[in-house]
């Protein structure tokens, strides 16, 4: 048994491995995802910004539009990219492709093709994000140390919505159905106190956005880039957390029903 357990982050490795060689044939889809977040940034954060002026941020403090949505565009950011591989990526290979059925007949379990899958994707979006980061500090929207963690923490919001992507997306059964994430993705996009401070929305709206995942992203990155850092931000992290994990061990289990029946 703990010859398995530590074998298995090699195992994990090489489906990392296997998708960052595939990769390198369609590299411009890869750099494609670092120009949408920016170009949101630039256009809604520093165009609206102008109109707009200041907005109240965390803990009541006045700060500037584009500075109030550039955190928010952060979360968003690594909410798409884990999205992306982890929902249509993964179901053409799983449905499709026949991927996973290759990766199978070797010492590969099923275990380690969600992980490693969900991996990849968390490397992608850390990239990303990373690189989202370093252009807010070069525009001065960056106010607090504390946004050393927004990768981290950008990688966890990836993790809740990859390990969600993973389960949800074994029920599918064709691609007719992936409509239903956009038909989840766009509200959480743009309800989730990303663009505007979480008092403005309605009072019933207001709870149902408490208890969105990318809510939990975004006030969580807010804080760190705006210095506003506490002991209720563990209540985000964890929500995410569970999230993540909860998903991916549906993801593990689903797999197996329908991999290795």
């Amino acid at each position: 048994m703990s010859a398995v357990i530590m074998l298995a982050p090699r195992r994990t490795f090489r489906v990392v491995e296997r998708n960052a060689r595939s990769y390198v044939r369609v590299w411009p889809a890869f750099v494609s995802g670092f120009i949408e977040p920016v170009f949101y940034l630039f256009s809604i954060g520093i165009g609206v910004g102008e109109l707009v002026g200041e907005v109240p941020g965390p803990g009541g403090r006045p700060v500037p539009y584009e500075t109030f949505v550039a955190p928010a565009m952060l979360a968003a950011s690594a909410m798409n990219a884990t999205v992306f591989d982890c929902t249509f990526n993964f179901f053409y290979k799983f449905k499709y492709a026949q991927t996973y059925d290759g990766m199978l007949a070797t010492p590969l379990g099923v275990r380690d093709v969600a992980w490693g899958e969900l991996t990849w994707a968390l490397i992608r979006s850390a990239v990303y994000c990373l690189v989202f980061l370093l252009t807010m500090v070069a525009m001065g929207l960056v106010e607090s140390w504390w946004a050393v963690l927004a990768v981290p923490v950008a990688s966890l919001i990836g993790l809740a919505f990859g390990g969600l992507g993973l389960g949800l997306t074994t029920f599918m059964r064709s691609f007719v159905d992936f409509p239903y994430i956009g038909l989840v993705i766009g509200p959480l996009f743009l309800f989730s106190a990303t663009f505007f401070p979480l008092d403005e929305y309605p009072t019933s709206l207001e709870w149902i956005v408490r208890i969105s995942p990318l809510y939990q992203g975004v006030a969580l990155e807010r804080a760190l880039v705006l210095g506003d850092v506490g002991p209720g931000l563990l209540v985000h992290v964890a929500y995410l957390a569970i999230a993540g994990l909860l998903g991916l061990r549906l993801a593990v289990r689903r797999l197996g029903l329908l991999l290795q029946p």
